[in-house]
């Protein structure tokens, strides 16, 4: 039986993907007490890489939003883990680190941010009113776009 966030999911047509593996030594998630820290998650569904490169100069800004969207679903699929697969678990995204790869003179990484953020919004409603920083760097892992870290409080 499916619970309320799951619904939701379905309401919306989003599949969660696979949680990737990590590419690195780190674990994809940590739990202490009712917190859930999920490592960064890069904006490859899977074998697609599409979305790799610099926004401003390889992406346009609206592809970047798509990147943080994709990051976002990835991050989604780890805490679901981290939840034992029930998502009715969180109680609240407490905050959203955002990183886009950028070409020097873009400064529209807050934009591209909303990607995450308003896919957050769009599934956990209140709950998922978060803190958040969305950065410009000059290079993320695999070239990807962006790539999102977060912070989750669940029961």
């Amino acid at each position: 039986m499916s619970g309320r966030v799951d619904a939701r999911l379905a309401e919306l047509a989003i599949e969660l993907p696979e949680p990737p593996a990590p590419v690195a030594a780190y674990v994809p998630f940590v739990q202490t007490g009712n917190l859930v820290f999920i490592s960064g998650q890069v904006s490859f569904l899977g074998a697609d890489d599409s979305l790799a490169g610099k926004v401003g100069a390889d992406l346009t800004p609206e592809q970047g939003q798509q990147a943080a969207r994709n990051s976002a679903l990835n991050m989604l699929a780890h805490l679901k883990s981290a939840c034992g697969g029930d998502l009715d678990r969180v109680t609240r995204c407490v905050s959203l680190r955002i990183y886009v790869a950028s070409a020097p003179d873009f400064t529209g990484q807050p934009a591209v941010g909303n990607g995450a953020s308003d896919l957050v919004g769009e599934i956990f409603g209140d709950a998922g009113k978060h803190a958040r920083a969305a950065v410009g760097v000059t290079a993320l892992p695999l070239n990807c776009a962006v790539e999102v870290e977060s912070v989750w409080e669940i029961d």
